[in-house]
């Protein structure tokens, strides 16, 4: 039963990284205004780029359980900064400042989720485990 609720839970935090590598993509343009309503607008292309690369590659690492603690870490460099920007609720007026609390504190426990992730591996159902049972027959 471990091995399953790992392997789903796998599955679900890959999901929100994969789907906001296709929301930034999507949105692109949009994204870049968001961007630049939180004041980052040095070579907004390069760290959208960037950031939709490690989403991509964190989230793919994560979802098939392959090399799992770079892909959590890769995920981490990109949602640490970010959950710090977009979230600054101690910044924020008053009437955002509780929705933005919430939402600073979501991603604090999926950075928490991540960390576990980074120190547990990918669990029995991962490709990693595939290639390790797999055996090749040498002719």
């Amino acid at each position: 039963m471990k091995d399953i609720v790992d392997l789903v839970g796998r599955i679900l935090i890959a999901f929100i990284f994969l789907y906001e590598a296709y929301d930034s993509i999507f949105y692109f343009q949009a994204t870049k205004d968001e961007m630049t309503a939180y004041g980052i607008e040095w070579n907004q292309d390069l760290l959208l780029m960037g950031s939709i690369f490690l989403l991509l590659l964190g989230g793919a690492l994560i979802l098939f359980g392959y090399r799992m603690s770079l892909g959590a870490i890769l995920i981490l460099i990109y949602w640490i900064p970010i959950t710090f920007i977009a979230h600054s609720w101690w910044n924020d007026p008053i009437e955002v400042k509780r929705e933005e609390a919430i939402s600073f504190m979501k991603n604090i426990a999926i950075i928490g989720g991540l960390l576990m992730l980074v120190v547990n591996g990918s669990g029995r159902y991962s490709v990693k485990k595939l290639f390790a049972t797999t055996k090749v027959r040498m002719k």
